[in-house]
């Protein structure tokens, strides 16, 4: 299924949907969010990104009134949710990173049960669930029971549940995680589709090309606090007129590094994986001379290439958290996207 295109909404006629302001919860000594600040616009697909343990379970949980917070305040739809935090439910529809449906009942039931839950009538809930089922190309498993599902439809069931409702906000958390690559593209364009029929959605995710691919404007968040938001295409700014080659070897040897910068002082070096030397400036890089230069300490090079800068090049920057340790947080919760 092809991927939609997403490109920045217009600045202007941007009215706030969600507005956080010093907004902290600890549990114990832990201080999973530590004061953060942001505001989402009506329309927009706000991604949250940041590796396991960042906080980002736990500010969707304050947001939609799960979890109180120990300090700060939260604005849904104009409504004070710290001082009534179940006001704004009719407005939010929620997708945790762990299904919340009953694997007994079937996918139709399941979908009929939620929609009781926001009080609509037998008659608009059974349609609504009808039409949801086929919009999500579920219509041939709506009499299977939801433990027979697969992980994709697992996840689309999911969805679907959190918006029976119609709700104006979609919060989503982690969707793709642990679904295979077919299912994930699936799914990232079924989450494009909603916000383009006018969905707020705000998305946690620890994948960082999820997150370029969706996303308006993103956050980044390491160890509770946010410490960068702007539009993808800000974000990238700074890197555009970069040149980029990643070398794969059979070796780097310790002290390489050293004799590198030393030889090559106008380029910048940076080893993102054992035998991965990746090589950045502001003028094309000449290849043949660091080849001829690896080779000659007895390093052979098995892969030389140009590369475009990627918002993990800007989470790098920003955080210092490199992106291999994002992507095993990946592989330890099973995803393959």
């Amino acid at each position: 299924m092809a991927m939609m295109e997403k490109s920045p909404k217009p600045a202007k006629n941007k009215l706030p949907i969600i507005e956080a302001s010093a907004l902290s919860k600890n549990f114990g000594k832990v201080q999973a969010v530590d004061s953060i600040d942001f505001t989402v616009f009506k329309g927009e697909l706000f991604g949250f990104l940041g590796p396991n343990g960042a906080g980002k379970t736990t500010t969707i949980n304050m947001l939609t009134g799960l979890a109180r917070p120990a300090a700060g305040s939260i604005r849904v739809g104009g409504i004070d949710c710290v001082r009534s935090p179940r006001s704004a439910q009719h407005l939010i529809g929620v997708v945790p990173d762990e299904s919340n449906l009953y694997p007994e009942l079937t996918g139709f039931d399941n979908l009929c049960f939620c929609a009781a839950l926001y009080g609509l009538e037998r008659k608009e809930r059974r349609a609504r669930a009808r039409e949801l089922m086929d919009s999500f190309g579920l219509t041939e498993a709506a009499s299977r029971k939801f433990s027979g599902y697969s992980k994709g439809m697992k996840r689309k069931l999911t969805i679907a549940a959190g918006i029976i409702h119609g709700p104006e906000i979609l919060f989503l958390d982690e969707p793709t995680t642990g679904l295979d690559v077919a299912s994930a593209r699936q799914l990232r364009h079924l989450i494009s589709g909603l916000n383009g029929a006018g969905t707020t959605i705000f998305l946690t995710t620890h994948y960082i090309e999820e997150a370029q691919r969706l996303c308006d404007r993103i956050a980044f968040v390491v160890s509770g606090r946010v410490v960068g938001i702007d539009t993808v295409e800000h974000l990238l700014q700074p890197l555009k007129g970069r040149h980029i080659v990643q070398f794969s070897c059979s070796d780097t040897p310790e002290g390489v590094a050293e004799g590198l910068f030393e030889s090559f002082p106008d380029l910048e070096f940076a080893f993102p994986e054992p035998c991965q030397i990746r090589v950045e400036s502001v003028e094309p890089v000449r290849v043949g001379p660091l080849v001829r230069y690896l080779e000659d300490l007895g390093i052979e090079v098995m892969e030389a290439r140009r590369i475009r800068p990627s918002l993990e090049d800007v989470f790098v920057k920003i955080t210092g958290i490199a992106a291999q340790a994002m992507r095993r947080e990946k592989e330890r919760k099973g995803g393959g996207q």
